[in-house]
């Protein structure tokens, strides 16, 4: 069937926007991160005499990074509208941060979503597949002391190890307060059939919206930045204050993303901008920490819980355009998530003032040698 002259038209302008706005990105990528990798070479005595300090500045420009990641989605009319628990309130608390992941656009969304959230961005630890090592941000989140999982039976034992001695060298040394994961270990898409099977042949919940979770790193990670009391318990802040240690993790917050249409937003997506502007829907539910068992079986039936849960409320918003109300009331309240197209721009003209800095900088040098 021969296309319109109006459909003509439409295809050309995506296909120009979108060209127009992948090399942008490349652009942005080109000045952003090598200035990032540049400034903290330059910095790296400071970090030897400094070193909260050095990773103060390195989790700013963390921060800043992870914003110019969100004006490529906010520019396109992609934005967030938020439901359930505020969390900010304990965004200077350490927190486990516990997500459903429906597809990379996941990611782009928490970036959008905390950057209003104090200084979580830039204090916070990401747990991902190793396979975005070898993007262009993973050498970023590599210097920033990100942990990268390999998923599998035959890695599984050997990677919780690692993730182990990963946050006992780097989460409390770099002042990290939010760590965030997504217990599925993969998208929706490839782990669906394989989790009904299991739950199936376990007599489990069966679920559509989302997979039964993985228990493992989030057991480590609770073993290891939880206080614990005698009992082998989780010590709540007020033991914790009262033994003068580190407080470690006091709340859980689990995430659950809401697509519209159910219809999960990639990575492409934010950069081509190739479908309409749309709302993403993300729901906050916080639990203290006490209330998270420690032992395997127990934990395990918890997070399931947490799952199920998660598989409620994406089927009333699927349903009807909203997630369920708190107990006790009668109407959900969202808040749409903004962010300042001032505070963008200058992050944008810092970026591109730092490409040509570092430029200049190499050309200087290579005049000089060769």
């Amino acid at each position: 069937m021969a296309l319109t002259l109006e459909e003509a038209r439409r295809m050309g302008w995506l296909l120009l926007k979108g060209v127009l706005r992948f090399t942008f990105m490349v652009l942005n990528n080109l000045v952003a991160i090598p200035s990032y990798v540049f400034y903290l070479i330059l910095l790296q005595p400071l970090r030897l005499l400094d070193s909260p300090t050095f990773w103060y500045i390195e989790g700013v420009m963390f921060k800043w990074l992870l914003a110019m990641v969100s004006s490529w989605g906010w520019s396109a009319g992609y934005t967030v509208m938020e439901w359930g628990d505020d969390v900010r309130p304990i965004t200077e608390d350490e927190a486990m941060v516990i997500v459903n992941h429906q597809s990379t656009g996941d990611v782009c969304t928490l970036m959008m979503c905390l950057q209003d959230k104090g200084t979580v961005v830039r204090k916070m630890l990401w747990l991902m597949d190793h396979i975005f090592k070898y993007t262009n941000f993973g050498l970023v989140s590599l210097i920033h002391g990100d942990f990268f999982i390999r998923q599998g039976k035959a890695h599984r034992d050997q990677q919780l190890v690692l993730l182990k001695d990963h946050l006992d060298k780097y989460y409390h040394s770099r002042d990290r307060k939010w760590i965030v994961l997504f217990p599925e270990g993969g998208f929706l898409r490839k782990r669906r059939e394989t989790s009904q099977l299991y739950s199936k042949k376990n007599n489990l919940p069966f679920l559509t919206h989302v997979t039964l979770p993985r228990i493992g790193a989030t057991q480590v990670i609770l073993k290891t930045l939880c206080p614990q009391q005698e009992n082998g318990s989780f010590a709540g802040a007020e033991e914790t204050r009262a033994a003068s240690k580190p407080k470690g993790l006091q709340w859980v917050i689990d995430v659950t993303i809401a697509y519209s249409r159910a219809r999960p937003m990639d990575i492409q997506t934010w950069i081509l901008a190739y479908r309409s502007p749309a709302v993403t829907h993300v729901h906050y539910r916080i639990y203290p920490i006490k209330d998270v068992p420690l032992e395997t079986e127990p934990l395990t039936n918890w997070l399931y819980q947490r799952f199920v849960e998660k598989e409620a409320l994406l089927a009333h918003f699927y349903e009807t355009g909203a997630f369920p109300p708190p107990k006790g009331q009668h109407e959900a309240q969202p808040k749409e998530m903004t962010l300042d197209p001032k505070w963008l721009l200058l992050v944008q003209s810092f970026a591109f003032a730092s490409g040509y800095f570092w430029y200049n900088v190499l050309q200087y040098f290579y005049y000089c040698f060769f």
